[in-house]
């Protein structure tokens, strides 16, 4: 069995009072009805960015978030999707990509199960639906945009994962669709929905990600997140921390490692208690990542050692 994490978030469906009172939004995401200011008070990112990164969504139907780790991509798209579907009988879900993830799981394959037609209970093959199928066709019977999160996109061997998704992706409709390749049924063609949108992350320090071909980048439009340190001086401000000398250790330490791709960003440091843990986070995540990173360098992983920064919160 492969490991699937899923996480679904479905808002109740509306009754006719409900639409006819609220405009959904429809199958085409409309911008004028989201809350972009709602979106930036949570994720601390500029309206304006925002709105931008929406108008490549509605002109590509899929994006991906790529950076280095700790950026908040898969925080930042949980968030957008939140909003999206927020009011609407829309949906959206979320599956974890790994380098064990194939194309039966995502779009279908044939697999073992118990036959209960018997009391022997005998083994039977059978072909099922895999994660995206299953998504696709809750959202058929749905009015609204539905959005389907792949977390660590490039984990996985991502063109065999996509199979004639490929093509899918970049043509929509029932005009385009497709027979898929274990399906024998001529009649039982594939096409994806309208309101379905693919939200993908990247980890740019994943030294995988040269592995996405030209075919995948030409589909998805590809949205840098970099490390924005105003996330940290709005989770601490009024704290009483000098969280300033902290946010000048990791601007120092991303000067030394020179590439926006490996830069170290901004979450390991939230939702925790940062006066009591920072020194136990440094130790087990910040310095192994730098040990990695300066593997040539031991003289520079020292520098950043716990003892040796010079953080006075």
């Amino acid at each position: 069995m492969t490991d699937i994490s899923r996480t679904r978030t479905k808002t109740r469906d509306l009754t006719a009072v409900d639409l006819e009172y609220k405009s959904a939004i429809g199958a085409e995401i409309d911008l004028d009805e989201i809350d972009l200011d709602a979106i930036s008070d949570e994720t601390n990112f500029e309206t304006d960015d925002i709105e931008t990164w929406l108008k490549g969504l509605l002109r590509k139907k899929q994006m991906i978030f790529y950076g280095p780790p700790g950026t908040g991509k898969t925080f930042v798209s949980k968030h957008i999707a939140e909003e999206i579907t927020d009011g609407t009988d829309g949906i959206y879900d979320l599956v974890q990509f790994h380098q064990s993830y194939e194309y039966e799981d995502f779009i279908q394959g044939i697999r073992p199960s118990i036959s209960n037609d018997d009391e022997n209970g005998d083994l039977v093959y059978t072909l099922q639906e895999g994660t995206f199928i299953e998504f696709c066709e809750e959202a058929r019977d749905r009015n609204s945009p539905c959005i389907l999160i792949l977390d660590e996109i490039n984990r996985a061997d991502v063109s065999a994962v996509f199979g004639e998704l490929m093509y899918l992706l970049e043509y929509r409709g029932p005009e385009h669709s497709v027979q898929l390749a274990q399906n024998t049924e001529e009649d039982d063609a594939f096409d994806i929905p309208e309101n379905v949108y693919l939200f993908g992350t990247m980890n740019t320090a994943d030294r995988s990600i040269a592995l996405v071909d030209f075919a995948l980048r030409r589909r998805f439009a590809f949205i840098p997140l970099r490390p924005n340190y105003e996330v940290l001086r709005d989770e601490y401000r009024g704290s009483g921390l000098n969280i300033e000398s902290l946010i000048s250790t990791l601007e120092e330490i991303n000067g030394e490692i020179d590439d926006e791709n490996f830069s170290l960003g901004f979450t390991y440091f939230l939702d925790i208690d940062l006066e009591d843990e920072l020194e136990n986070v440094w130790k087990f995540e910040i310095e192994p990542y730098l040990e990695e990173y300066f593997i040539d360098n031991p003289g520079k992983v020292r520098e950043y050692k716990w003892g040796n920064v010079d953080i006075d919160l």
